[in-house]
């Protein structure tokens, strides 16, 4: 082959991806304007485009949720009624998005009534891995055991729907919630403010057991890049045994559909701990607390929220490849206790 030969395959192969590239924008940016409009996907059977992003290989969606209420009715207690979100519905959702795996997370409208999730991650086999809600008070360890036999491998403190924000309470509440799981080697996957997990600091940093902080760690962006309590977040990744799920960019932006405001933070907790970041979709997508009347009768809608178009969003704020393939294949599969891939 000669030079002028090398060059044209160089020129057309550079072309070529120039052209990809041109042609993903704008489905990109076609199906940003849909989910702009509210009403691109309705109801938890649609809520997901095609990903641009071909993700590989034991790639892991580390937060969705499943409401059967006909078969396993909510509890009294709960603060909405969610419409349903199946297994079934789950499962082509995860083939659109090309998940093979899968870590399903008890919903606040179950209390510690796991007995749906349980079934779940009966059907959905070793592709499925569970976080439960339990009563440390009142659970025993052979109750632990028999969720762990299933794949649950951790348990969530839902802080945010219930308000919570005394450090106290919150911080005897993790104490609790580790000495009962300690032993099974589980996770403690924690939704709160910003504010409440940098004053629980010390309890995290001093924890044994792995710590799970939703959805970007509970910051709110119209906080600014340069908030303290930024700040001190990403000093506790840097120092402790906590995993950040970038996910739900809904709850920390109002800046739907593309969520530019993210992208610093992004940026900077990736930055800061690589090895203890995870992804999900945080299907089907609830509602705000914040606009919930009390009336336990209506029926609430999930959001209309693109997953596909979210998950596209990874790749701009993690464009390195290899990173991305930690994020979603490996921290996942050391997290949860999957196999490893091959």
């Amino acid at each position: 082959m000669n030079h002028n030969d090398g060059h044209r395959r160089h020129f057309l192969k550079g072309a070529g991806a120039t052209a990809l590239a041109m042609a993903g924008a704008s489905m990109f940016n076609e199906r940003a304007h849909a989910a702009s409009q509210g009403t691109a996907f309705p109801d938890a059977d649609a809520q997901a485009s095609v990903p641009l992003l071909k993700v590989a290989a034991g790639s892991c969606d580390c937060h969705v949720h499943i409401f059967d209420p006909q078969r396993y009715p909510y509890t009294p207690r709960r603060t909405y009624t969610p419409a349903t979100a199946s297994v079934a519905m789950l499962e082509r959702f995860q083939k659109k998005l090309g998940m093979d795996r899968v870590v399903l997370v008890q919903p606040s409208g179950y209390g510690a009534d796991n007995r749906c999730l349980v079934e779940s991650l009966q059907r959905l086999g070793a592709r499925a891995r569970g976080v439960a809600v339990i009563d440390p008070s009142t659970v025993t360890l052979p109750e632990l055991e028999q969720l762990h036999q299933v794949g649950v491998r951790g348990i969530r403190l839902n802080l945010e729907v219930k308000g919570e924000t005394n450090v106290q309470v919150a911080a005897d509440a993790l104490a609790a919630a580790e000495k009962a799981v300690l032993p099974l080697g589980w996770a403690i996957q924690i939704y709160a403010d910003t504010r409440v997990i940098v004053a629980l600091a010390p309890r995290l940093l001093a924890m044994k057991s792995p710590v799970i902080l939703d959805h970007f760690g509970g910051i709110k962006t119209r906080d600014g890049i340069n908030d303290a309590a930024f700040g001190k977040l990403l000093q506790i990744l840097r120092a402790g045994n906590v995993y950040v799920k970038l996910s739900a960019p809904y709850r920390a932006s109002r800046q739907a559909p593309d969520y530019a405001d993210i992208l610093p933070f992004a940026q900077a907790l990736v930055a800061a701990a690589p090895h203890r970041m995870v992804w999900a979709s945080d299907w089907p997508h609830t509602g705000s607390a914040s606009k919930r009347s009390g009336d336990l009768t209506q029926v609430e809608a999930f959001r209309a929220e693109d997953a596909g178009h979210t998950l596209d969003l990874l790749a701009r704020w993690v464009p390195d490849e290899t990173t991305r393939h930690q994020i979603l294949v490996d921290n996942a599969a050391a997290l949860f206790d999957f196999p490893r891939q091959p």
